[in-house]
């Protein structure tokens, strides 16, 4: 792929080149490196506005620092592209995020230069910290660790940890603040406020007595601190330095807010703080998408990640498909919980963050004060739904697959133990494509199911899930329950149904059959149908159910299964350990079946990038896989065989 490379860009291929340029030519090559970043995006896809936002603040840190033995911690990673860049992973950036190319977020394996590997918001404090005190432990005192982090990915309760343990640990540190005032969508919350008053503030509390008692009495610097101090002084000309700081709280020495693009004075600003030991903080003010217009002047949003777009007019690609679509499952959520909450003024919802990606931003708009955006703060929002259930209400809280990872002990604790009625719908269940391991939804099915009281269900298609969650907002049928649907869009163009009521725990027999049984849970079933036509047009006569339930499972239905059949297949698009298989397997032992069952779905390995239909083929649990899954028990002797 032929990308035009700026005169200086050109010249950069790691850190060390980047060195050898003169303070003052920053500027141009953080230009140098948007224009490039532009360029590769808007053909290949990919995430946008956050990486445009930190150029200047990425070139400022690999000239300042040392990197790789110096520690650069970025949070999240959606802002990490420029890094890449400069980090030896130019030639091959156009892979970024493709099947078998590099990963659209840090990562170890990938390069020395990532220190950490990140996809999940709000740990580059903590990482950063841990680093910093095994160097400290090893003798290592000289070894800089700098965590970059978003004003969105404070609001979480991990960053705030720590912070509260890096005060006190007495390390060599920088936290960077990247603040702009949003995450995906915009940042909420009493930390947003008080970040905006520092930033809009007219008054900057610059007393050179103060910084002369920051500095003046550190030993390290000997008879040369005065002169320190005059050179922190000169290069902080509009830094706000406050004793009555919520940071400085938490016994971090704050400099800030400055301009994070001004490649020039930001780097000046980080090679002085570079000598002042113990934990700092660094609060720089930039803007996402900064130097594209398009992108600063349009929805952030939006330009989070953008798809193909024309870089010239900034008009985004759109595919224009033929014929009626089926909608995102997220926005059959959407729709669904606003008109289940017009006839019933019980139902609250919630999200972390993510109001567009999971479509709550819907509810907010029509019912704001029924919908509620919590911030990056996972476990607040399980325990936050639980409090407004046992107040009677039914919460219907909305959160990634992956991300739920992150509160599973609140919804344990705070929502199964009590047995409240919360509505946990799991978006992005399953493998979600470019953003890899980080993001896919692998493990909902395992550990949702081995908690007790917790309904765990995946509907088939848009009319399933729609009947799903009426069921699940009834009072009489008050439980906790997780509801699984995957990144992407379903299959019925015309899905507005009537809703229904549905027994808990029962399934569904889709097709008959005499060969083989396939039985699915969730939308993956509908690659089934495909199979089981190639089957039939190949001589085999191949059943299929779908489950629905994974808990309670249908053990009505798994009866009539096994007194047929002696070759079963379970499909599921989760990990195999402990999923809707292992589920079927218990079943089968515990009542004495003996039958040959084939597991289809995730395997026990972290998954790589790619597209949802290139990761089902590698996985072997699409169309294909089925089919020749199929063949290959037919091809055998029935035996008592679970694989």
């Amino acid at each position: 792929m032929e990308i035009k490379e700026g005169p200086f860009l050109r010249q950069i291929n790691s850190p060390d080149d980047l060195k050898k340029f003169d303070v003052e030519d920053l500027p141009q090559i953080a230009n140098e490196l948007r224009e490039y970043i532009i360029d590769i995006v808007s053909k290949k896809g990919g995430h946008f506005g956050a990486s445009l936002g930190v150029v200047e603040l990425t070139v400022a840190l690999h000239y300042v620092f040392n990197t790789p033995t110096d520690q650069l911690v970025w949070d999240v990673g959606h802002q990490a592209y420029g890094h890449k860049i400069l980090t030896g992973r130019k030639n091959v950036f156009h892979t970024n995020r493709k099947y078998g190319g590099i990963s659209g977020f840090p990562k170890r394996k990938e390069s020395k230069y990532d220190a950490m590997g990140v996809g999940h918001s709000s740990t580059s404090i903590s990482a950063a910290l841990g680093m910093s005190v095994a160097n400290r432990y090893k003798g290592n005192n000289d070894t800089q660790h700098i965590a970059v982090i978003g004003d969105g990915a404070m609001t979480a309760g991990l960053a705030f940890e720590g912070l509260n343990h890096g005060g006190v640990a007495n390390t060599n540190m920088i936290v960077v603040l990247n603040d702009n005032c949003m995450s995906i969508d915009p940042n909420v919350g009493a930390l947003k406020e008080y970040l905006t008053d520092i930033s809009t503030s007219p008054t900057y509390n610059r007393v050179k007595d103060e910084v002369w008692n920051l500095l003046g009495k550190i030993s390290k610097f000997g008879p040369n601190a005065q002169e320190i101090v005059a050179r922190v002084e000169n290069g902080i000309k509009h830094t706000l330095l406050k004793q009555s700081n919520y940071f400085e709280s938490l016994n971090w020495r704050y400099f800030g807010p400055i301009d994070g693009h001004d490649a020039v004075h930001v780097a000046k600003v980080l090679q002085d703080m570079k000598d002042i030991p113990g934990p700092k903080i660094l609060h720089c003010l930039t803007k996402k998408g900064k130097g594209y217009k398009p992108a600063e002047d349009g929805s952030t949003t939006t330009w989070h990640a953008p798809g193909l777009f024309n870089k010239d007019t900034g008009e985004i690609v759109k595919v224009i498909p033929k014929g009626p679509q089926a909608p995102n499952f997220q926005d059959v959520f959407g729709y669904t919980i606003i008109e289940l909450a017009e006839k019933n003024d019980k139902i609250m919802g919630i999200t972390p963050a993510m109001p567009t990606g999971c479509s709550l931003k819907y509810m907010m708009e029509a019912m704001p004060d029924r919908a509620f955006d919590v911030g990056i703060a996972e476990q607040h929002a399980v325990t936050f739904s639980a409090g407004l259930a046992t107040q009677g209400l039914v919460p219907f809280c909305n959160i990634y697959s992956s991300f739920m990872q992150r509160a599973f002990d609140s919804v344990v604790h705070d929502v199964a133990i009590q047995n409240l009625h919360v509505v946990f719908c799991l978006d992005r269940g399953g493998l979600v494509g470019a953003d890899g391991p980080t993001h896919h939804g692998a493990y909902d099915i395992a550990f949702m199911r081995c908690i007790p009281n917790m309904v765990v269900a995946s509907p088939l298609n848009e009319e399933e899930m729609r009947n799903m969650m009426y069921t699940m907002q009834l009072d009489k049928n008050a439980a906790p329950y997780s509801l699984r649907y995957p990144r992407g869009a379903g299959v019925m163009p015309e899905w507005r149904k009537p809703m229904k009521e549905m027994k808990i725990g029962t399934g569904q027999r889709i097709r008959n059959g005499n060969d083989v049984a396939i039985l699915t849970f969730g939308p993956i079933g509908n690659l089934a149908t495909d199979a089981c036509n190639t089957l039939e047009a190949e001589g085999i006569s191949a059943a299929h159910y779908d489950m629905r339930f994974a808990k309670p499972i249908d053990e009505v239905m798994l009866h009539e299964v096994f007194t047929k059949f002696k070759k079963i297949i379970t499909v599921e698009d989760g990990c195999i350990q402990g999923g809707i298989g292992s589920a079927i397997l218990e079943f089968m032992g515990d009542h004495g079946y003996t039958s040959t069952v084939n597991r289809l779905g995730i395997p026990d390995r972290l998954v790589e990038h790619g597209s949802q239909a290139e990761l089902y083929r590698e996985c072997e649990y699409d169309a294909q896989a089925m089919v020749e899954t199929a063949k290959k028990l037919m091809s055998k002797p029935a035996r008592s065989m679970a694989g």
